[in-house]
């Protein structure tokens, strides 16, 4: 397994068709998750030559926590669906390359089980804000109890978007590993279509609800699925700390733009001091290096890792973050420091 893209087709013959559909689907038609690749696909490096580098290692601090790579586990739901050991062996895995997991609300074990798992690691906790305002205080107190270093609200995802992979699937989330932190309490992120739309809608999130999180927690937070610069500067204006620049991955609304081709707007609107993150599309090293170019202090990987961790439990995830890891060194190596002046990015710029 010498690339990310090496675990697809492993994973796709050892899960289950329902997994496989939850895993590798997408909103309506897939064009936003296709526009996330074709985003990198289109990006050229220009490097430089005969630079004065003693060395390619691309460590990163975030939040005051240095890790090895500026690559995270981006938060997933439902962990169970493809390994046993669920969070568990993300955890490991994160833990063992010196990196961060974002554990999900929708995590098939309890998120302090998940911070146990990652032997004292730094791992950061992703929160879908319920319509229970209870529920969502006590998430968010149970996460700063565990250890968990920071929190990352994902507020691009009110309701469901239009999965028909998922649909044609017949996907039905196995009773027994229902997510274990709502405790067989409704979610408004998994609420089903009977609950009706108009119902979902009327507790979904404000920008006043995310104020009072943000407010309410001693832990810095990132919002997560920010697409357009206004959001995203009005989200430092409430108080967070930083932005994930999402689109879910391509899984709530089709059509919606690249990631990619909205981090460099956000990034010159918030300018230096805010953390931006991108989530979605990164498959190499060479990925990797071109979303540092244009401006994220670090990237998150989800649908590859769980595909690793599909046929390779733990051991599996570990090897793909190192891989992707040695690749975003190579890059570094030989087109020189992203967003250095010594290098040039021609498009998209």
């Amino acid at each position: 397994m010498v690339a990310l893209g090496d675990w697809e087709a492993l994973a796709r013959d050892r899960l289950d068709p329902q997994a496989w559909a939850y895993l590798s689907g997408h909103a309506g038609d897939g064009v936003t998750a296709r526009r996330n690749r074709d985003a990198f696909r289109a990006a050229t490096i220009v490097p430089r030559v005969l630079l004065d580098e003693r060395d390619a290692e691309t460590p990163v601090e975030l939040f005051g926590r240095r890790i090895a790579m500026p690559i995270l586990l981006a938060p997933v739901a439902h962990q169970g669906l493809f390994h046993p050991m669920a969070e568990r062996a993300s955890a490991m895995a994160a833990a063992a390359v010196d990196t961060i997991l974002v554990a999900s609300t929708l995590s098939t074990l309890p998120l302090e089980a998940i911070a146990a798992a990652a032997d004292g690691g730094g791992q950061w906790f992703q929160l879908y804000p319920q319509a229970d305002r209870g529920l969502t205080d006590e998430l968010v107190a149970r996460a700063e109890a565990a250890g968990f270093e920071a929190l990352v609200i994902t507020v691009d995802a009110p309701v469901f978007g239009v999965r028909n992979v998922e649909q044609r699937a017949g996907f039905r989330l196995p009773p027994e590993l229902a997510p274990a932190n709502l405790a067989g309490r409704a979610s408004m992120a998994t609420s089903s279509d009977a609950d009706g739309l108009a119902a979902l809608l009327a507790h979904r999130p404000t920008w006043a609800e995310i104020e009072r999180i943000v407010a309410s927690t001693r832990l810095p937070v990132l919002l997560k699925g920010i697409l357009h610069e206004a959001d995203a500067e009005r989200a430092v204006a409430i108080g967070a700390a930083g932005v994930i620049v999402s689109n879910h991955g391509g899984r709530v609304l089709d059509l919606a733009p690249a990631a990619l081709d909205r981090l460099a707007p956000i990034r010159d609107r918030l300018g230096r001091d805010a953390i931006v993150l991108l989530d979605g599309g990164i498959r190499r090293g060479a990925d990797v290096w071109v979303a540092l170019d244009r401006g994220a202090d670090a990237v998150m990987v989800g649908r590859p890792a769980m595909e690793a961790l599909a046929v390779g439990g733990p051991l599996g995830v570990a090897r793909a973050l190192a891989t992707l890891a040695e690749e975003t060194a190579i890059t570094v190596a030989l087109a020189g420091r992203p967003g250095d002046e010594r290098t040039v990015m021609v498009a998209g710029r």
